[in-house]
């Protein structure tokens, strides 16, 4: 079968962005680009705040409520549409819920060939990262580091803490058939 889907999941600033240009550089065939940060700032103002939306606190720590939920099901389903109507697409996301996280996407894109991978970056190369961007709470990148992967099972993993993102990119890029 043909890849349709590559679905990389990692904590913040472990490279995922970068590693999607790459992706999209090194492969043959045009790919687009669905990253749960996009989505996240296509949210009103009203969904950055408060208990039903998304919220980042000070320590890093990110909460969602139900309404966040409610439209990532549909982002989710509109990226599985996007695939089965013969785009291929490369998903960048954070599972918070970890095998929750991956189940909530394996429903949507039922039915296509995904490739998961786990993108994987050592806590305090990834903080270090964090503050260089600038855009995000201090403690998000390690955080996440290790608790987006719980559970998780992917088909292939790259590391990005002392490995290029062209490198990872390769390396996903020989697995999608």
């Amino acid at each position: 079968m043909t890849t349709q889907v590559i679905v990389l999941n990692g904590g913040s600033s472990s490279g995922k962005s970068g590693l999607v240009r790459c992706l999209q550089a090194v492969l043959p065939d045009p790919w687009l680009s669905a990253a749960i940060d996009a989505f996240v700032d296509s949210l009103p103002a009203s969904l950055r705040l408060g208990d039903a939306g998304i919220g980042f606190a000070d320590d890093g720590a990110v909460h969602v409520g139900p309404a966040f939920r409610d439209l990532e099901a549909a982002w989710r389903e509109g990226v599985a549409a996007m695939a089965r109507a013969g785009a291929r697409v490369v998903v960048d996301d954070v599972f918070l819920g970890g095998t929750e996280s991956q189940e909530r996407w394996r429903t949507a894109l039922a039915g296509l060939d995904v490739l998961w991978v786990g993108v994987r970056c050592a806590g305090e190369v990834a903080a270090a990262r964090e503050i260089a961007r600038g855009d995000r709470p201090g403690g998000m990148a390690a955080a996440q580091a290790e608790s987006v992967h719980r559970g998780v099972v992917y088909d292939l993993e790259v590391d990005t803490t002392h490995t290029e993102s062209l490198d990872c990119a390769r390396i996903i890029a020989a697995r999608v058939g």
